[in-house]
């Protein structure tokens, strides 16, 4: 019996020991979030006119103007940019994600030659490549991305392949961040840019107030200066880069939560098993109390 009550006594120091490490973690991935958060917020008003700004242009000026304005014909090649995480302890984060992918070349583009994944994150690079995904590149991602500098090599890529005809659609697949205990994996489509694609990228703890619904056909005509083209050339190439910049910022914050949340339900599983481990040891210390009073009693009773 000692020794039993020894070994449960070894369990509650291991659990206790655990539930320091998570309850850290808690607390890192808490201060993580809150800068993640704060960084979704500074952009997200920016990125949603920027948005709504662009498929307004859709609607009323000559598309032929511009390649990125052009849907093609017949979808053979597709681009998706996945945007997931560089560490675990996230719960189902990483595998939602490519799971949301998968589902979308399913439906929306089942018959296309290809779908090739570009990668931005370590562990959803690995979960693609176990689903079978075809990766064509892999970028480096930060924790907490500082600015959009970080990831315009992703968006120069695809806006050249694009241009290049190479793919016919441009996705971006990440976790959209709607509060820290709901993130919805999203597909959204980035290029070729037309008026009925996904223009918000969602909201944080609230709904946002409503921006104003502008007519444009009351519009007769928009005015560009110096020219329409090139306007277009340096507005549009940036428009991306800014919907992938905000696409990691939505990543970045759903992942912290996530990992916030993941850690303070095992902080909850480790207090739990304390209380169940405490319980089975005073019943085993109580039995061997028991025992050793039973026998000092019998022997008392023989020397009688």
């Amino acid at each position: 019996m000692p020794q039993a009550t020894r070994d449960i006594q070894r369990r509650i120091k291991s659990v206790k020991n655990t539930k320091k490490i998570t309850k850290a973690m808690e607390l890192v991935a808490a201060s993580k979030m809150r800068k993640a958060v704060a960084k979704v917020l500074s952009t997200r008003a920016y990125s949603d006119l920027a948005w709504q700004t662009v498929l307004h242009l859709a609607k009323k000026v000559d598309t032929s103007q511009h390649p990125f304005f052009q849907p093609r014909e017949e979808i053979d090649n597709v681009a998706v940019i996945l945007v997931s995480t560089n560490r675990g302890l996230c719960g189902s984060f990483n595998a939602q994600v490519v799971k949301k992918v998968v589902d979308s070349i399913k439906v929306h583009h089942p018959e296309t030659r290809s779908t090739d994944i570009i990668t931005c994150g370590t562990k959803g690079r690995d979960e693609a490549r176990r689903s079978g995904l075809s990766i064509v590149a892999d970028f480096a991602k930060e924790d907490i991305t500082i600015s959009s500098e970080t990831i315009r090599p992703i968006s120069h890529m695809i806006t050249k392949e694009f241009l290049a005809k190479k793919y016919d659609r441009v996705f971006v697949a990440y976790m959209d961040f709607q509060s820290s205990l709901r993130q919805i994996p999203h597909v959204k489509q980035l290029l070729p840019i037309v008026a009925d694609i996904d223009e918000r990228l969602g909201h944080i703890t609230h709904e946002k107030g409503k921006v104003e619904e502008i007519n444009v056909d009351s519009f007769s005509d928009f005015l560009f200066e110096p020219s329409t083209e090139s306007v277009l050339d340096a507005f549009l190439p940036r428009l991306v880069e800014m919907q992938v910049y905000q696409a990691v910022l939505e990543s970045e914050a759903s992942e912290h939560s996530a990992r916030m949340m993941a850690m303070r339900n095992a902080s909850d599983a480790a207090n739990e098993m304390i209380d169940e481990l405490t319980l089975v040891y005073n019943q085993a210390r109580q039995a061997g109390i028991t025992a050793e009073i039973a026998e000092i009693a019998a022997g008392s009773a023989a020397l009688e």
